[in-house]
């Protein structure tokens, strides 16, 4: 696993721009590579805000949509279309506006989907896909993500991963889900901390005073079951792209000499 590498920005808005710019150029280099990309996109304030900010991106007609798969670290378990499902307000945000092919956009079910309320069957189905979308030279039975984004929560919650709850011990599944989370609402799907390990680069985004301590527990060698942002990390890379008022408690041994 790789050393985690750090990026702290004047204020969130540049931070959403400036990782638009670098996912546009991560995307476009493994197309011109392979031919396709696979990213893992994430929600909440920072992950929606970096897709905002790649929709307003006169650079992402350089990306070719249509050779670009895209999964969801994880989802709330509601109806399809509930305006607080990760994928409802990434169509929103950007996947409504560019020629995505919809065969390559993975969402994860909905509980009122296949699998209705059973969140168990739901996850063991996202887990299926992912290992049919897995090459065999590809680790853990999951496709090799290029890029994989995770928003940090206050508590050090990534995608639905918080601290101390079963999902985060979780070693051997890739998909989970999630009963009775802190943050609403309290049924979730996850991928776990072996499928998120499988990813070319991982990216931790964090803006805000509130994530501040976060930010600091986290990169202070904390344990991951208690501080779940700790322990992802990505195979060839772990990026963290903060603001300045998340890093402000960072210790200065852990500042990144030169910030954008």
């Amino acid at each position: 696993m790789s050393a985690p590498q750090l990026v702290v920005h004047r204020d969130k808005e540049l931070m959403a721009e400036a990782a638009a710019a670098r996912l546009i150029t991560k995307i476009v280099d493994a197309q011109a590579a392979r031919g396709s990309a696979s990213v893992v996109l994430t929600g909440g304030r920072n992950g929606n805000g970096l897709l905002a900010a790649l929709r307003a991106a006169p650079a992402r007609d350089a990306i070719d949509w249509s050779r670009l798969d895209l999964w969801w670290g994880d989802e709330r378990f509601l109806p399809e279309g509930d305006p607080e499902r990760n994928v409802t307000q990434a169509r929103e945000a950007l996947l409504d506006s560019v020629p995505l092919d919809p065969a390559r956009v993975h969402a994860m079910p909905a509980s009122d989907g296949a699998y209705g309320s059973d969140v168990e069957a739901a996850a063991e189905a996202y887990a299926t896909e992912l290992a049919a979308a897995a090459a065999p030279g590809d680790h853990g039975g999951v496709p090799t993500f290029d890029v994989l984004m995770l928003g940090v929560g206050p508590d050090t919650h990534v995608a639905s991963l918080f601290p101390e709850l079963p999902a985060v011990r979780e070693t051997e599944r890739t998909v989970v889900g999630v009963h009775g989370a802190p943050k609403p609402p309290p049924t979730r799907i996850s991928l776990t901390l072996p499928a998120i390990r499988a990813a070319k680069e991982v990216w931790l985004l964090a803006a805000g005073a509130d994530k501040a301590k976060a930010a600091a527990i986290a990169l202070s060698g904390a344990g991951e079951v208690q501080a779940p942002a700790a322990g992802a990390r990505g195979r060839a890379r772990t990026l963290w792209l903060l603001d300045a008022a998340a890093a402000a408690e960072l210790p200065r041994g852990l500042y990144p000499p030169a910030s954008a």
